[in-house]
């Protein structure tokens, strides 16, 4: 792919990764390559290898050539100098954390609206290690800087499309700052996915994703990945080459294969969300509805600045007038099409209850605290027909 540089997002998509080596017989996908370590001619190019003196590979912890070229992908699709591709979201999460603080000072000032999962990782993993952490509003920059005026983080933590009431922080200022303070800026760009924002254009070091997501697309994979300029990538495969959170070739190729058609899927979703929200909007048993599309949300002037023209994310989430959790599990069991289950971004849309699934680790006090009420549901808009989404939800509703 030697125009790969200069090419759109929907052909890097198709393209970037396959047919790699040159030679008279090249598969026109990448295969699965299932070996665990490789043999050479002699032990001297084994040598040259292991001391990564020569390209080639050696170990499956290592590397390996189906999920060498996911990485190659995806690092395209950000405009990144490398990426480490994961067993899960959270353990791409996890290296790019323990990267970023490598050499750096073992403090975080992390949005205050972020994935439960993730709070779980700052509180109970890296916070009993040594790491302060400290939440704050990630979208109101004054109390961002003198938080981090105050802590001194080595690490400041963001996600492009908050989880779940999908607030937009002004991530080119939030990279400013964290410049000015020494500090790594890691953003979870699962929401937005590169279609919609690429971080580390914007000033961010590392850009994660959960591939389980929107990426692969098709609820068949579980994995993440790192995307990461070349400041940090040989620190983040010198951890992964230890750590050995490597992602499987299998998963590895269906990820490759997901990613093919996913800025179709995620413009197609995109205008599925806008029409769904609109609809609930005007719903009298829907009290509130957060979308990055409406006019009314608190970061307008920020999407609009930072996202394309008519790209405002797949997810909707909603309040029920009144509802508690009796009435929400009614409400989704309800459901006839739209499936319930704890994930988003595949083809079909997707519905859960965070205080049960996503949140459901975090205090009923901390999920007050994030705005996380008994009556907030969170949609992952899918594929289908737009009108039969809203048809399922009409009925659903009463």
């Amino acid at each position: 792919m030697q125009r790969e540089g200069k090419l759109q997002i929907h052909s890097k998509a198709v393209h970037a990764g396959d047919r790699k080596k040159p030679g008279e017989h090249v598969p026109i996908s990448t295969p699965i390559c299932t070996a665990s370590s490789y043999f050479y001619d002699s032990m001297r190019q084994l040598d040259r290898v292991l001391g990564r003196d020569e390209p080639g590979y050696a170990y499956a912890r290592y590397d390996n050539p189906t999920t060498g070229a996911l990485e190659e992908l995806l690092c395209a699709l950000e405009n990144g100098h490398g990426a480490l591709a994961c067993a899960s979201g959270m353990a791409a999460l996890h290296a790019a954390m323990v990267t970023a603080l490598a050499d750096r000072r073992k403090s975080v000032v992390a949005a205050d609206a972020l994935y439960g999962a993730t709070v779980s990782l700052l509180l109970n993993v890296l916070e009993p290690t040594g790491v302060k952490i400290r939440f704050v509003d990630a979208c109101d920059l004054d109390a961002l800087r003198a938080a981090v005026n105050e802590a001194q983080p080595g690490c400041i933590l963001i996600e492009s499309i908050s989880n779940p009431l999908l607030r937009v922080a002004p991530m080119d200022r939030i990279a400013e700052i964290a410049r000015q303070a020494g500090a790594a800026l890691v953003v979870d760009n699962t929401f937005s996915t590169p279609l919609i924002t690429r971080p580390l254009e914007l000033g961010a070091h590392f850009s994660v994703h959960s591939l389980t997501k929107y990426l692969a697309g098709h609820g068949d994979v579980l994995g993440g990945a790192v995307v990461t300029d070349q400041e940090h990538y040989d620190g983040l495969r010198a951890l992964a080459r230890i750590v050995g959170p490597v992602l499987g070739p299998f998963e590895a190729y269906l990820t490759l294969r997901g990613i093919k058609t996913f800025p179709l899927r995620m413009e197609r979703q995109c205008a599925n969300a806008s029409l769904v929200a609109s609809w609930l909007g005007r719903h009298p048993l829907v009290e509130h509805v957060y979308f990055p599309g409406s006019a009314a949300h608190p970061d307008a002037n920020t999407v609009r600045r930072l996202f394309p023209a008519g790209l405002r994310g797949a997810m909707v989430s909603f309040e029920i007038h009144g509802a508690g959790r009796e009435e929400v599990f009614r409400f989704m069991d309800g459901l006839k099409m739209i499936v319930r289950a704890t994930s988003m971004g595949d083809v079909h849309s997707m519905m859960l209850y965070p205080a049960m699934s996503s949140h459901r680790d975090i205090s009923p006090r901390h999920r007050e605290r994030m705005g996380i009420g008994a009556n907030l549901v969170r949609l992952s808009v899918g594929i289908e027909a737009a009108e039969d989404i809203i048809a399922d939800l009409e009925q659903a509703l009463g």
